[in-house]
């Protein structure tokens, strides 16, 4: 987020420090929304995607920092995890083609990198958990050398004193324990972030937490871990669990997780989830810079809010607010639930679905949320990444003062009036609206997404091999796939 992260430990002083710096910026940011004109703008959108780096066997390839090295390329940073990389896309304006210049800028910049990764001996791969990874490939030395992720590892361990359970049940449940933060790097995401006028913004961002359900359920894309076939997101679960610092004992009071869904619908601002993050979560690395929030914004110009956009970097919810101080000052919604892979065109059409149904809907939250209590929501997304596309959903009836349960593909097709009308309103091409759509359209037909997609595979596989030459048949084939690009819902099933 800007500030230098060059030590591991903190004093107290340190900490006393940056919780004053918080609450100054939380000033600051309230007196910028009453600025006329602040954060206003052309709607557009930006995007990230992590990738996993895998050697010639199907594992995990620990060099992101020498392929960094050797690709030179701005767009590229380091992870978590060795094995792990992030690209960040440029930002477009949403009128026109924005999805598909994204997926061109994408793709050649994938392909400038696996260049540069096979010299190496490794691929590059959109997957939201590696199938072939095991759980000895996430330990201590599983974390890239860098002081920032030192930094957030030793406080996260700190903080749960413990170290993390995981328990996820599915077809064959997992249970195990873990004192290393390497297990969040295990998730892969592709996120999406669309800009959003102040005055726009709550039904907008509400908006975008009722429909993240609906689009996860039929992206998902994490169907096994260590070898066990768990939910069709497993990542979900797994990223919860994996830091969640929280005293797991029975009936005790348990504090907000730093994974979550979210705690409930925004009633009136945009500064409210930057309130929550700091008010819900002690921080846990605490840099300093040097400005003054308040005496910036009382000279008329628009502070960076460093360690404000730091603090929540230390919070994970599945839709994030974003302050950005370029352009003026703006907000953006982060849409980080969708997971990385199968392809380029499935994770496009997936985000253009999702940002067509939060601006398309976003004018019907003040009569949907009150009839929709925010658990029905959570109870949603977690019932979406369970059971994917096959997941029965509580939606709000036509009449919207009644709630009844159905089928994702049911109401996918109910929707799609409504997000062809949302991109059209950020002045998407009708011709674009049509491609993007045709590819949701065409996995909802067939019932395919990356996740049933690799369950079939390995079971099929498994007639003639044991579980873990599966998981690398399965594996090899994905990449292969993906290479070609073509849609997941048009994948062969052997």
């Amino acid at each position: 987020m800007g500030l230098a992260i060059d030590r591991e430990t903190f004093s107290s002083d340190d900490f006393a420090a940056f919780d004053d710096k918080l609450q100054a910026s939380l000033t600051a940011l309230r007196r910028l929304l009453q600025r006329p004109g602040f954060g206003q703008g052309q709607t557009s959108l930006g995007a990230e995607l992590e990738v996993y780096l895998v050697d010639d066997k199907g594992r995990p390839s620990g060099i992101n920092q020498t392929l960094l090295a050797n690709c030179n390329d701005a767009r590229f940073t380091e992870e978590l995890n060795r094995f792990n990389l992030e690209m960040n896309l440029t930002p477009v304006p949403a009128q026109g083609s924005p999805f598909a210049a994204m997926a061109d800028e994408m793709r050649s910049a994938l392909s400038l990198a696996q260049a540069e990764a096979e010299k190496l001996n490794t691929s590059i791969v959109p997957i939201a958990i590696l199938p072939t990874a095991r759980q000895s490939d996430f330990g201590a030395d599983a974390i890239t050398p860098l002081a920032r992720y030192k930094a957030l590892a030793r406080r996260l361990v700190e903080e749960s004193g413990h170290g993390f359970n995981v328990a996820i049940d599915g077809p064959e449940p997992i249970e195990f324990h873990s004192d290393q933060i390497a297990l969040e790097g295990a998730n892969t995401a592709f996120q999406m972030h669309l800009r959003v006028n102040p005055d726009r913004f709550v039904d907008t961002y509400n908006a975008a937490m009722l429909m993240t359900p609906l689009v996860l359920a039929i992206s998902g894309n994490s169907p096994f871990l260590f070898g066990h076939r768990l939910w069709d997101e497993t990542r979900v679960a797994l990223f919860k669990q994996s830091i969640d610092v929280r005293d797991v004992e029975q009936f005790k009071w348990r504090a907000p997780a730093r994974v979550a869904f979210g705690h409930g619908w925004l009633r009136s601002s945009p500064w409210e989830p930057f309130a929550a993050a700091v008010a819900m979560h002690p921080p846990l690395i605490v840099p300093m810079g040097d400005e003054d929030p308040l005496a910036v914004v009382e000279a008329g110009g628009v502070p960076e809010l460093l360690e404000l956009r730091l603090q929540l970097g230390t919070t994970w919810p599945w839709v994030r607010a974003v302050y950005d101080p370029a352009q003026g000052g703006h907000f953006r919604i982060e849409l980080r639930a969708l997971p990385a892979g199968p392809t380029v065109n499935d994770m496009m059409a997936s985000s253009a679905f999702l940002v067509g149904l939060a601006v398309g809907t976003a004018d019907l939250m003040p009569l949907v949320l009150p009839a929709m209590p925010f658990r029905y929501a959570e109870h949603n997304f977690y019932r979406a990444a369970k059971r994917g596309i096959d997941a029965n959903l509580v939606w709000p009836s036509r009449r919207q003062t009644e709630l009844t349960e159905m089928s994702t593909i049911e109401i996918c097709r109910l929707m799609m009036p409504l997000v062809r009308k949302g991109l059209a309103e950020i002045g998407v091409d009708d011709s674009q609206i049509r491609h993007w759509l045709g590819i949701i359209e065409e996995r909802l037909a067939v019932g395919m997404t990356g996740a049933r997609w690799q369950a079939a595979q390995v079971a099929h596989h498994e007639k003639t091999m044991p579980r873990e030459s599966a998981l690398a048949a399965m594996l090899k084939q994905y990449q292969q796939l993906n290479r070609l690009g073509h849609p997941v819902a048009q994948w062969p099933v052997v």
